[in-house]
């Protein structure tokens, strides 16, 4: 066995998903709860066969964010995986408990804007995630200035009132 680490390729604010799905079914259930739950979404969603012809399916609504799904997913090649990128301005906090739902999602590894790394185990038979490295280690404890500064900003970007 080998272990490998991949980052994950994308301009700086663009969020994404990484997960783990099974079935062909996968692609296409999780575009439609994408544009059922947020009208006008932006994305692209790449999903990595594990049996048969093991392609990486894909769809989406935004070229640049499909081809970014399509190159990560190639680089990530593990079987049964799924990775959506998200166009400017759309955020996982706004479908994330409806993906979950979609019947053939198994798991969600990671939704974020960070700059990550996936971790990567690969055998002869192929490619797994064990986890990921999502964004940078912890540099203190918030104090009442980083309380407030954090309150202030959940308003300023409106997900607070």
């Amino acid at each position: 066995m080998e272990f490998k680490i991949v980052n994950i390729e994308k301009p700086e604010p663009v969020n994404f998903i990484l997960g783990q799905s099974h079935f062909i079914k996968t692609v296409e259930d999780i575009h439609e709860m994408l544009v059922s739950s947020v009208p006008g979404i932006k994305f692209g969603l790449a999903f990595s066969e594990a049996s048969g012809k093991c392609l990486i399916r894909y769809s989406g609504t935004d070229e640049s964010m499909i081809q970014l799904a399509i190159g990560n997913a190639q680089a990530i090649g593990a079987g049964h995986s799924f990775i959506i990128f998200l166009g400017d301005g759309f955020y996982p906090i706004n479908f994330l408990n409806s993906l979950k739902n979609v019947p053939e999602v198994a798991q969600i590894f990671c939704a974020t804007a960070n700059p990550t790394q996936v971790l990567i185990a690969e055998t002869e038979q192929g490619r797994g995630i064990l986890g990921v490295i999502d964004g940078f280690s912890p540099k203190g404890v918030e104090d009442e200035d980083g309380k407030e500064w954090r309150r202030s900003f959940l308003r300023m970007i409106g997900y607070k009132s």
